[in-house]
């Protein structure tokens, strides 16, 4: 049996929606069907308002661009990410500035926020690693003490929590990802979710390439110009069309990878009281959305020998992030404050392991039997 990491899950309406988006001769932006996936974003996630965009760096990007973020600005944010959450501020001249992950969630640890701000600081930037919430409520008080802008990196986050609160619907801005890997999905697609309504209008224009378009058509302007910055940040009728049709299920399909991690979770109990494996913490207060499922080895040379075995065994594994501190640009346009030593920990330890909608329990048997085996060398 041959099982990939990923294996993107179709709800059988995708190409139906599509249809009647070339139907309605609409397939630009900003259409029926974007309006539906906006609304329902807005509904479900608890935001202030939803803006479809091409991808989750669209969305950093244009929420850098409403910060004007300038040369020598400083954002904090986790060395452990995806390249995207350091690139958006990057390119505006931003200085992206690594903290370490807390050794348990894996998200940014927010008790060495506050040593890394400097008087150039200008927002924090946590990221929901797995689906999981980072603790936002001392996030955003010392946000709010200092004057500062916080987004959420919630690219993993769709229908997960804290404390009840949706991600993506706690900080100023945040944004979410459609991607292939993800839980929901249009291919490539993101959205930029907006919380604090001083941005709303000047978000709209950015998006519009700079224009007051979205405002002429609402009928507020009789005619549009070019009035700030901005780019096509705008994904097309179909990319909507397409996405609606895995918003409408989305639930259930919540559901159906919560099941699969839960597999997992029971299936492995007894390597991690055996000292072989950790299995992912997701805190009490957090609602997860089981977007991974990772383990943590040993050590490196252990993580790489647990992988060839796997491979050897039909399973497909996959480590993660290698960490943007120790990559040639993070090393040329960020810096670190203090050490990041769990980062590089669990950057050499981490494996992710097969996971998806669809995923049968035989299937997930399959993958604990080749992990049992390949865990009894060491």
């Amino acid at each position: 049996m041959e099982i990939p990491f990923n294996r993107f899950y179709l709800t059988g309406n995708e190409l139906e929606y599509v249809r009647q988006a070339q139907l309605q001769e609409h397939l630009c932006g900003d259409g029926p069907f974007s309006r539906k996936c906006a609304s329902w974003l807005e509904e479900k996630t608890g935001c202030r308002k939803a803006l479809l965009v091409p991808s989750c760096t669209a969305a950093l990007e244009m929420a850098a661009m409403l910060l004007d973020i300038r040369a020598g600005d400083e954002v904090i944010m986790p060395s452990f990410t995806f390249v995207s959450t350091a690139n958006a501020f990057v390119v505006r001249g931003g200085v992206p500035v690594f903290v370490d992950i807390r050794a348990d969630s894996l998200n940014l640890d927010e008790s060495l926020v506050e040593a890394a701000l400097t008087p150039r600081t200008r927002a924090i930037v946590p990221v929901h690693y797995a689906g999981v919430g980072c603790e936002m409520d001392a996030l955003l008080a010392l946000a709010a003490e200092r004057g500062l802008e916080l987004i959420e990196d919630a690219a993993h986050g769709i229908l997960a929590s804290y404390k009840g609160r949706g991600l993506g619907s706690i900080g100023q801005l945040a944004g979410l990802s459609f991607h292939e890997t993800k839980n929901v999905v249009s291919g490539e697609g993101g959205a930029l979710l907006i919380n604090d309504a001083r941005h709303e209008r000047r978000a709209e224009i950015i998006r519009e390439k700079g224009t007051n378009r979205t405002e002429f058509l609402r009928g507020a302007v009789d005619r549009y110009s070019w009035v700030d910055i901005g780019s096509s940040y705008l994904p097309s009728e179909i990319v909507a069309a397409f996405l609606w049709a895995q918003l409408e299920r989305s639930e259930e399909i919540t559901a159906r990878r919560l099941a699969v991690w839960r597999h997992y979770h029971a299936g492995l109990a007894d390597l991690e009281r055996q000292g072989k494996v950790r299995r992912p913490v997701v805190p009490q207060h957090c609602g997860a959305n089981a977007h991974l499922y990772y383990l943590l080895l040993p050590d490196e040379a252990r993580r790489e020998s647990f992988i060839r075995a796997l491979a050897k065994r039909g399973v497909e594994a996959s480590f993660h992030y290698v960490p943007l501190h120790s990559s040639p640009a993070g090393r040329k346009f960020g810096r670190t404050h203090g050490d990041l030593a769990v980062t590089d920990q669990v950057a050499c330890r981490l494996v992710r392991l097969p996971l998806w909608t669809a995923m049968e329990p035989a299937v997930v048997d399959h993958v604990l039997q080749a992990v049992e085996e390949a865990a009894r060398s060491f």
